[in-house]
């Protein structure tokens, strides 16, 4: 494929953006090569500026669960606009989303709109150690909750795919308060809680963590969280940005069936559009500001553009849960071919997947936590991800990061994807 138009974009931007990009993981660092800049999407394909079209597996890294350009979310955006983009004042719709929200997702009764995953999951911690009275928290080696200075202790995702998983510029003094568990390994936490007695606000987790590739939670293991939690007084903190309202209605909680305490969202509670939010039961949502001493704040929080989209967006997946199966099932086939792909060129690998979240790891043995996600063939993945893209296939350009798929994809793109696979296994083996 030709990308001479994306190559010439990616010099210019490389002058008055850091890195050419305005977020680490696009740069492609990880996997070698020039950036594809893309010029529009619609629906399961991804067009860019050097006229090459995409199956895309991103899909903007989950909120396009409908597909790109979805005709409900468009003209809501388009009609709100026209009506101003911008009051920083209440509106009607947030009210009417976050009801919304609240009769979906279990065991919240109040939920705040913020602008980003990071500044949800900012919030909801601050929150956490407001309701307690306690400062530190546990969060889980390769889990990534943003880029707040509290997160940024062996992160997964763009810090993991870029070597500095302890960012300069987070204090030591932040960093003492964040303890790291093993993700799946429920003794290790016991042992991290039992080493801290009465001092932890919460744990924190990807309850399917999506940023050392896809990776589900081991069978016990967020019981286990929920039980560890209610015997020492640690809040528990869902970190659904990614599977919230993607992998069911109601969220992983749905899924499961596992109680949180604060729940964070972004992605699809947003139709595409920058939007996070956190959400609890009310006696610990109370304790926020202005009825609450824990502040918190932003101002064009509630934008009506952003709630309209993710209005237009809980709306249609609300009323037509059918799209959960159709879109399960659609992973399921691409899981299937993929496997086969693959095994029938005698790779080493292992393919994780949880909804319509999937991954490949360049690996023979279980991936299950951070380490054994970073022990995977990451030479294999960079030849994988380049073969692909060749073969018109957009993956995550990082071994760290899932796959999302979107509804909008035909069995055709399903088939179209596993024969590229096919082809790309050859060189692998």
């Amino acid at each position: 494929m030709n990308y001479q138009r994306s190559s010439a974009l990616f010099t210019e931007a490389q002058k008055v953006i850091p890195g050419g990009v305005n977020s680490p993981v696009r740069a492609f660092t990880a996997v070698g090569g020039t950036p594809v800049f893309v010029e529009k999407a619609k629906g399961a394909y991804l067009y860019d500026v050097d006229g090459n079209k995409l199956i895309d597996y991103i899909n903007s890294w989950g909120p396009m669960i409908l597909g790109h350009a979805h005709e409900p979310v468009v003209s809501a955006v388009i009609d709100k606009a026209k009506k101003g983009t911008s009051f920083g004042m209440p509106t009607e719709i947030e009210t009417e989303i976050a009801a919304l929200a609240v009769s979906m997702v279990p065991n919240i009764d109040k939920i705040r709109f913020v602008n980003s995953g990071t500044e949800a999951c900012m919030s909801a911690v601050r929150l956490a150690r407001g309701y307690t009275g306690k400062d530190k928290i546990i969060k889980f080696a390769g889990c990534y909750h943003g880029h707040s200075d509290s997160f940024l202790i062996q992160a997964g995702s763009g810090a993991v795919t870029f070597g500095a998983p302890n960012s300069p510029g987070v204090t030591q003094g932040t960093a003492k308060d964040t303890l790291l568990a093993t993700y799946n390994d429920l003794n290790n936490v016991e042992e991290v809680i039992a080493a801290n007695k009465d001092e932890i606000a919460c744990i924190i987790l990807e309850p399917v963590a999506g940023n050392m590739g896809c990776i589900p939670p081991a069978k016990g293991f967020l019981e286990g969280l929920r039980n560890l939690c209610d015997a020492n007084n640690i809040l528990l903190i869902f970190d659904e940005v990614m599977t919230g309202f993607r992998l069911a209605a109601g969220g992983a909680q749905e899924l499961f069936g596992v109680r949180a305490d604060i729940v964070t969202f972004g992605k699809v509670i947003g139709g595409g559009l920058p939007v996070g939010a956190f959400a609890a039961r009310k006696e610990i949502m109370d304790h926020l500001a202005p009825i609450g001493p824990v502040y918190q704040a932003g101002t064009l929080s509630g934008n009506p553009l952003a709630m309209a989209a993710g209005l237009a967006m809980l709306k249609e997946l609300n009323q037509n849960r059918q799209v959960f199966e159709s879109i399960n099932k659609k992973t399921e086939y691409l899981h299937k071919g993929l496997n086969a792909a693959l095994t029938s060129e005698g790779v080493k690998f292992t393919i994780n997947r949880v909804g319509s979240m999937i991954s490949v790891h360049f690996s023979e043995e279980p991936v299950i936590d951070f380490a054994s996600a970073a022990a995977a063939n990451n030479e294999n993945f960079k030849k994988f991800f380049h073969g692909m893209l060749n073969e018109g296939i957009y993956i995550a350009p990082s071994a760290f990061e899932t796959w999302f798929l979107c509804d909008a994809l035909s069995y055709e793109d399903l088939d179209a994807t596993i024969t590229a696979c096919g082809k790309v296994a050859k060189t692998l083996a």
